[in-house]
C-alpha cells in the first residue's frame, strides 16, 4: 500500500492486533508511524532491535516481600498508555527477537501489562534491499499482521509541497516520479529515495540556490543513484539556462549540441522518452488530432537527435530492462518505417 492510505489501516489494526510494516529502505516507515501515534495522541516509544540485548526488555531482578521478580526497564513500563514501535525489529537478534514474543502477543512483560489503550507497530527492511535483516522466526511472524509499503511519489510530492522540500526538487520529481526511488545496489553506494532526496533538499536549502555546478554535483552524486544524480544535475542547468524540454518540442529551442552539454543532452532524451510514454496512447486510434501531431514532431525530433548522438536517440525508443517496449506498438512501426537507420542501429 501507499504512504498515504497507512495511517487509516493502521487505525483500524493497530488498535486490535500488533503490525508489522514492511518497506524499502528509506520510504518513511519511522515518520509514518510517529505521526499516526502523534494523531493520536499518543507517545511513541521507540525500541530499535539492532541496539537491543534481551535484558533490554526482559529487565533485571529485583527483591520484593522476599520473591524476586523482573524489572522492566523504565521506557516500557509507564502508567499511561501509549504507542511502542519496534523499529528495525527483523534485525534484531534471534535472542532479542524472542524476548519479544509474550510482549508482542500478549502485551506483557513478566508481570507488567501494558496499559489499555497502548498500541504496538514494529517495521523493518526487506532482505531482498540488500538491508540488514534476519529471517524472522515463524512464532514471531505469525504474531503479527504484515503490511507491506512501498514509495508512492503523488503521496511524497503532496508531503514535500508543504514540507519545505527545495522546490528544484519537488519540479523535477514531478517531471521524473519513477526517480523518487531505486533499488538499493549491492555495492556501497549511494541511492535514491525519499529520505535521501530530502536529505539533498536539506544541503541545497544550507548552500543556496547560487550553489557552483561542480558542488551540486558532488551533494547529488552523495545522496542519489549516480544515474539519478547526472539526471538532476542536468535538470539544473536546464533551469539555469532558462529553457527546457517544453521549449524543445514546440520549437522554441533545439537539443543541445555542444560537448560540454552532453549531460544536458542525455537529460533531455530520458525526459523526452517519459514524455512519450505519458502521453503516447496504446493505440493509434485512440490518439486525438493533438496527440497525432505531437507523435509526428517527436518522429522528427528523434531524426534531430539521431545527428547529434545515435546512443540518445536509441534510448528514447529502449526497451525496458526486460526487454519489453515500452513505447506503444504502432508509434515503434512507424519509427521502424520512417527512421530505418535509427532501428538498425539497435540491432
Amino acid at each position: 500500500m501507499t504512504p498515504a492510505a497507512l495511517p487509516d489501516v493502521l487505525l483500524h489494526l493497530a488498535v486490535v492486533r500488533p503490525v508489522f510494516v514492511w518497506g524499502q529502505p528509506g520510504i518513511g516507515k519511522s515518520s509514518l508511524v510517529r505521526q499516526f501515534a502523534a494523531a493520536l495522541g499518543l507517545e511513541c516509544v521507540t525500541l530499535i532491535g539492532t541496539q537491543l540485548a534481551p535484558e533490554d526488555l526482559i529487565g533485571v531482578p529485583e527483591l520484593r516481600n522476599g520473591r524476586s521478580r523482573f524489572a522492566p526497564p523504565e521506557s516500557i513500563a509507564r502508567d499511561e498508555p501509549y504507542c511502542l514501535f519496534l523499529d528495525e525489529l527483523n534485525a534484531a537478534s534471534p535472542e532479542v527477537q524472542k524476548a519479544f514474543y509474550s510482549l508482542i502477543l500478549d502485551r506483557r512483560i513478566g508481570a507488567y501489562e501494558l496499559p489499555a489503550g497502548s498500541i504496538v507497530i514494529g517495521a523493518g527492511n526487506r532482505a531482498s534491499d540488500n538491508a540488514l535483516a534476519r529471517p524472522m522466526a515463524s512464532a514471531l511472524l505469525n504474531r503479527l499482521i504484515h503490511v507491506h509499503l512501498r514509495a508512492n511519489a503523488d503521496d511524497w510530492l503532496r508531503w514535500a509541497a508543504g514540507a519545505g522540500v527545495h522546490p528544484w526538487i519537488v519540479d523535477y520529481l514531478t517531471q521524473r516520479p519513477d526517480h523518487l526511488w531505486a533499488k538499493p545496489p549491492k555495492t556501497e553506494e549511494p541511492f535514491s529515495t525519499p529520505r535521501s532526496w530530502h536529505m539533498l533538499s536539506d544541503a541545497l536549502h544550507s548552500f543556496g540556490d547560487d550553489l557552483a555546478a561542480e558542488v551540486l554535483a558532488v551533494l547529488a552524486s552523495g545522496t542519489l543513484s549516480p544515474s539519478h544524480a547526472s539526471a538532476f544535475s542536468a535538470y539544473v542547468k536546464t533551469l539555469r539556462h532558462r529553457y527546457g524540454l517544453e521549449a524543445i518540442v514546440r520549437g522554441d529551442a533545439s537539443w543541445p549540441r555542444a560537448a560540454t552539454d552532453r549531460d544536458l543532452l542525455y537529460f533531455f532524451a530520458e525526459a523526452f522518452r517519459a514524455r512519450l510514454i505519458r502521453d503516447l496512447p496504446a493505440s493509434r486510434e485512440q490518439a486525438s488530432p493533438t496527440v497525432r501531431r505531437f507523435a509526428v514532431r517527436a518522429k522528427s525530433l528523434l531524426v534531430e537527435l539521431a545527428e547529434i548522438s545515435l546512443e540518445c536517440a536509441q534510448l528514447v525508443i529502449a526497451t525496458d530492462d526486460d526487454g519489453v517496449p515500452v513505447l506503444p506498438a504502432w508509434f515503434l512501426v512507424e519509427v521502424t518505417r520512417d527512421l530505418p537507420r535509427l532501428v538498425a542501429a539497435r540491432i
